[in-house]
């Protein structure tokens, strides 16, 4: 055997060797590892609840040089140049992340929401998505009915049209104003059974508008519930 040969079965024998060290070291891959831990995953899903979500994304096949307009969720959703859409780009500059399409289908959700935690008396549920002047009100009527021995019974049935009226920045402060009509069967018995508001079956037309608030400086990224009045 020519040293060449002797040469080459060393480096060989090295190879393994330092080979079978890696594998001890950094060990070996069986397909039930643990993903690795995401220190923002659970925040990163919190946020994707929130009434006011991510800007929408950029159109496929956008020219890459082509300057990213801020103001796209805007424009799309209310016409450039209107109060509307005026009022909207000024909390976009306070809040990148604000989408008023998206922000639209959180309101609708939030509004059946808060009109069944008042029907029923949850008092918890309130607390999260309403401002304190706002659940103190609510509050009080619910305080009311239960010292009356008064029952409230409530379908909510749908939400037939949704717009966004205003939305304006007061500081660091957003609010946005909403004009709601739903329907909704609701009935409300005294302490004997009696009825003596609404119908147990008839379907009743509510039209609402609230005014949502958010401060775009906090990490919270939901939205309360700060005024309400009936559009008569």
């Amino acid at each position: 055997m020519g040293s060449n040969d002797i040469v080459t079965i060393f480096f060989l024998v090295a190879a393994v060797v330092i080979f079978i060290q890696l594998r001890n070291v950094l060990g070996r891959r069986t397909g039930n590892e643990k993903p690795p831990h995401d220190p923002y995953t659970r925040r990163e899903a919190a946020e994707a609840r929130s009434v006011a979500d991510r800007p929408a994304p950029v159109a496929a096949g956008r020219d890459p040089g082509e300057p990213v307009n801020p103001y796209a969720s805007a424009d799309a959703f209310t016409a450039a140049g209107s109060d509307l859409n005026t009022g909207i780009r000024s909390v976009i500059d306070a809040d990148p992340s604000f989408n008023p399409t998206e922000f639209m289908k959180g309101a609708r959700a939030a509004y059946e929401m808060i009109v069944m935690a008042f029907a029923e008396g949850d008092r918890n549920s309130l607390k999260n998505l309403l401002s304190r002047e706002v659940y103190e009100g609510f509050e009080a009527a619910i305080k009311d009915r239960e010292t009356k021995g008064e029952r409230m019974n409530s379908t909510f049935v749908g939400i037939s049209k949704a717009d966004m009226l205003n939305a304006a920045m007061k500081g660091t402060e957003a609010f946005v104003t909403v004009r709601i009509v739903s329907q909704l069967i609701s009935a409300t018995y005294d302490k004997q059974g009696a009825l003596i508001d609404g119908h147990p079956e008839e379907v009743a037309e509510v039209k609402d508008i609230w005014t949502f608030a958010r401060d775009t400086r906090s990490r919270d990224p939901n939205w309360k519930l700060v005024g309400t009045e009936s559009e008569q």
